[in-house]
């Protein structure tokens, strides 16, 4: 997101965040899905924030970032506020400990719906709108793809004087069926680094495949050798091992 500033009463008044890093997306869409599916441990401390991150499942890209990494996303990410002063994250003081949560819909200006559909394509990348509604599940129901898609235009064709465009639609990538969406929360999207690494993501998927398939065939292997070894020590008189 490009930084546009206004001069109204002789005062600079931003009427776009700045783009955000990588690592402060990361951050951010994970204090809204935790904020959704854990409240309980809502808002986190930072080595929570930090677990979360650097989770294995429903992230993309993988990160393996430090405490420090976080620590010194976050003091970057407690001074990004809108023209209102509304703060992109806040601390917490605790009883223990510090804790952080975010403060993504009155910063950015957007609805629960979009604000869902933003956090979702933060964490897990560029998705169509029916990944989209089937992982929004424990975070938003939407009733069907159409109410997706309708949301993710208002993001498209978001007005200048509110922001500007939140997502973009990705040209439709060889062999598939539909388009997907990412976020211009870290601004313009390079085509070919996406392309790259949505291959290497494929790649480690069919890797991952083959794996499986291997200790499938080494298990059923073994059980058969196991059942050589008991017919053998039956018809030797010997006891079972």
């Amino acid at each position: 997101m490009e930084n546009i500033i206004d001069a109204i009463g002789g005062q600079t008044v931003n009427k776009k965040l700045p783009d955000l890093t990588a690592v402060q997306t990361r951050i951010l869409g994970t204090l809204m899905e935790k904020a959704r599916t854990v409240p309980d441990s809502y808002p986190l401390t930072l080595n929570a924030l930090v677990l979360g991150c650097n989770q294995k499942s429903s992230r993309f890209p993988s990160m393996e970032l430090s405490e420090a990494d976080v620590f010194k996303a976050l003091n970057a990410m407690k001074s990004i506020v809108n023209e209102s002063q509304q703060p992109l994250i806040r601390e917490v003081s605790g009883s223990r400990s510090t804790r952080f949560e975010h403060n993504f819909q009155r910063a950015v200006g957007v609805p629960e719906q979009s604000a869902v559909i933003l956090g979702l394509l933060m964490l897990r990348g560029p998705q169509t709108a029916g990944e989209l509604r089937i992982n929004a599940d424990r975070w938003y129901k939407f009733a069907d793809i159409s109410s997706v898609e309708g949301f993710l235009e208002e993001l498209q064709y978001r007005s200048a004087e509110k922001g500007g465009s939140l997502v973009q639609k990705l040209p439709r990538a060889s062999g598939a069926r539909e388009q997907r969406w990412a976020h211009l929360l870290c601004g313009t999207i390079d085509l070919t680094r996406l392309a790259t690494e949505n291959e290497a993501q494929e790649l480690d998927a069919n890797e991952g495949s083959v794996i499986h398939q291997r200790i499938s065939v080494l298990e059923q292997d073994v059980l058969h050798l196991r059942k050589m070894v008991e017919n053998l020590s039956k018809e030797l008189g010997l006891s079972q091992p």
